[in-house]
């Protein structure tokens, strides 16, 4: 069960990166740096409610992208490339994540979570079905931690969610213009606040881990570094965080150096995409399986 609970673990570690540190700015302001008119961009924004508006703009004429993803957790590392379609009824989207030398699908829709699992681990689970449905009214203690964190990830992984919410946590320290993946695009760093950002951190969390890491966090001041590019149209085509100075203020060992660095690279705006829930004869309630197997 270790690598099974591990590719779990890493599904959850992907809908917390996806969550963000999410928080709306303190209208923290930088002075536009280093702009290059030859690259046809307007000048970057001062603040981040500004490029969260605009980029929340293009985003919603686009309606859907491609994503990949790499990041470390608990000292592996974990990718993941996939597709999200953004719609007034919530974000769905499909991904492949690669975690621990163990592959597993993940889609999210109707507000349920699947993760398709290799064989021998579904015969682990006492099933031969190769999909697993995390219910958001599950009531065992698996569905109850990732439902709710899953559903939070399918909201950010738009990732205008995620800028829109850093205006009460984040501030733009420096931005400038270049270039990623052979893009033109505005780079912007922005520097976030853990504290103030830690109730939308924690939204999905456990009442008793709530409580343990905002007792770990009180009267320290935890900044958390995060980068991003839009294109001409403001739309995100990369965001990184690193997270490392956080997991060691708040009493990260030796095992966790490095944990919480991420970046996630968005391309192929405005392509359609067909996002569904697996054959219901192809899929096993988690919760149902916990329950035979003695909770």
């Amino acid at each position: 069960m270790r690598k099974t609970t591990f590719v779990v673990a890493a599904g959850a570690a992907l809908a917390l990166v996806l969550t963000g540190c999410g928080a709306k700015s303190d209208n923290g302001t930088a002075s536009p740096t280093g702009a290059k008119p030859e690259l046809g961009l307007a000048a970057p924004f001062s603040n981040v409610i500004e490029l969260a508006a605009a980029s929340k703009q293009g985003t919603q004429k686009s309606k859907s992208s491609k994503m990949s993803m790499e990041m470390t957790s608990a000292g592996k590392t974990v990718t993941a490339q996939g597709e999200a379609a953004y719609g007034a009824q919530g974000t769905t989207f499909h991904m492949t994540v690669n975690a621990d030398g163990e592959q597993t699908e993940m889609i999210l829709v109707d507000n349920a979570t699947y993760l398709k699992i290799p064989a021998d681990q579904a015969t682990q689970l006492g099933t031969d079905k190769p999909w697993l449905k995390i219910s958001p009214d599950g009531d065992d203690p698996i569905s109850k931690a990732l439902a709710g964190s899953m559903a939070q990830a399918g909201q950010q992984s738009d990732p205008t969610q995620l800028l829109d919410q850093l205006s009460e946590a984040g501030k733009i320290v420096s931005s400038d213009q270049t270039e990623v993946d052979g893009q033109k695009a505005n780079h912007y760093k922005v520097d976030i606040d853990m504290v103030k950002a830690l109730d939308k951190l924690l939204k999905a969390a456990p009442e008793a881990t709530k409580a343990k890491l905002k007792e770990e966090a009180q009267g320290k001041n935890i900044r958390i570094p995060m980068e991003i590019w839009v294109d001409k149209n403001q739309l995100p085509l990369q965001i990184s965080m690193d997270e490392s100075e956080m997991v060691k203020e708040m009493g990260g060992n030796a095992a966790s150096a490095g944990t919480g660095k991420f970046v996630v690279k968005y391309s192929d705006w405005g392509t359609p995409v067909t996002i569904a829930a697996p054959p219901a004869d192809q899929v096993a309630d988690m919760g149902e399986l916990i329950k035979k197997m003695g909770g």
